[in-house]
């Protein structure tokens, strides 16, 4: 089948390449293949002159991203997102990969939505994202960034990055004086907008409205080898006080060091209460703030029977908070019985497979039941 067809030109005289997929593809390929070049060499000479802008702003944030690693594919059109596009633009699936040099150990791998137009006789990109894909922060828009040994940080339009980057240090303190050296930096990235960090995770509308911020991995999948990032949500995250900001960040960052974003054998609340027990760890903060939830549940229905199960953390849970701070309770009352050494062995016993009664018996010397008595009677006392 030919790529495209030809038609004569009556004003011009000369042949005219009429609109096809194989000629559209042909067009998205070549600039794809100069968006490669110019990051690769984090030059934006290497681009098109005519490449547009969104191209230029990729090559500025491979720059200060350090982006290594990358490649694009042309994988096909999304022929039902094109049809919502102006006339002249089509949508394409492209497969991606990058990493941030320094930062991530491998690299990410997605399929994006990539946008192009038609400019004379060639294609610029003009928007990424969209198609129920994920859209990587650094190809869709001009960010701000700041990096430490251990941590970077880029935000979106006038999200504070410096304020981050300083929660990052101290978060990168805080969780060092508990946990061994880990592998995985600190990489956190603030969209714009709830909607921004929506598309960038490839979310329902709404998915994280009501959370500060959480770690997953980049591609969505949980791949032991992929690169996994803090997400913030800036519309909640700027409502934070300075305190609660300073323990969201470090609960985030344990997340990261620990490998949470791809244990599938821990149950949510030791995973969860950890990663409150590390941030809180040195915090302040009375327990009217840090357990106000879940001690007010306990005063109105008595304590509960069972430690918080998985669904209790989804993000739509009418009583998400409560769950956050029984688990936290849980984890401190272990830290409190034994030692914070003890918690954490629990932790890597159970991480690595081991069943949560036979870790607790082989740590503490009692099993889950004798946990949810001990747990339900510290809720009391603390709920008088």
């Amino acid at each position: 089948m030919l790529a495209f067809w030809l038609r004569q030109d009556d004003d011009a005289g000369t042949p005219r390449v009429l609109d096809s997929p194989s000629a559209r593809q042909d067009l998205a390929a070549a600039a794809l293949a100069d968006l490669q070049t110019a990051v690769g060499a984090r030059d934006r000479a290497r681009l098109h002159p005519d490449a547009g802008e969104l191209a230029e702003t990729a090559v500025d944030n491979a720059e200060k991203l350090r982006v290594a690693g990358f490649t694009v594919r042309y994988v096909d059109e999304d022929a039902a997102l094109t049809a919502t596009l102006p006339d002249g633009q089509w949508a394409a699936a492209v497969d991606t990969t990058w990493r941030f040099a320094g930062y991530d150990p491998r690299e990410a791998h997605a399929e994006v939505t990539f946008v192009f137009a038609r400019e004379g006789d060639h294609a610029v990109l003009v928007d990424v994202g969209g198609g129920g894909r994920r859209t990587p922060l650094w190809l869709a828009t001009a960010l701000n960034v700041s990096r430490t040994p251990q941590a970077l940080v880029m935000a979106a339009g006038d999200q504070p990055v410096n304020r981050f980057a300083r929660q990052a240090r101290v978060a990168v303190r805080a969780v060092g004086e508990v946990l061994p050296p880990w592998r995985q930096k600190l990489v956190m990235v603030v969209p714009e907008s709830d909607e921004q960090l929506d598309g960038v995770l490839a979310a329902d509308p709404g998915e994280y409205a009501e959370i500060a911020a959480v770690t997953t991995t980049v591609d969505g999948s949980l791949s032991p080898s992929a690169p996994v990032h803090v997400f913030v949500n800036p519309e909640v995250f700027s409502g934070l006080r300075r305190n609660g900001a300073q323990v969201v960040t470090t609960h985030e960052l344990v997340h990261v060091a620990t490998g949470a974003a791809t244990a599938s054998n821990t149950p949510l609340w030791l995973l969860e209460g950890f990663a409150d027990y590390v941030a809180l760890r040195d915090a302040t903060l009375p327990l009217s703030v840090t357990a106000g939830q879940v001690l007010a549940q306990v005063r109105r229905d008595g304590a509960p029977r069972h430690l918080p199960a998985g669904n209790e953390f989804d993000t739509h849970t009418t009583h998400l908070g409560a769950s956050y701070e029984a688990a936290w309770l849980a984890c401190r009352l272990l830290a409190q019985t034994g030692s914070e050494q003890d918690l954490l062995r629990l932790y890597d016993e159970v991480s690595d497979g081991a069943p949560v009664g036979a870790a607790l018996q082989q740590v503490y010397g009692f099993g889950e039941k004798e946990l949810v008595q001990r747990w339900r009677r510290e809720l009391e006392r603390l709920a008088r």
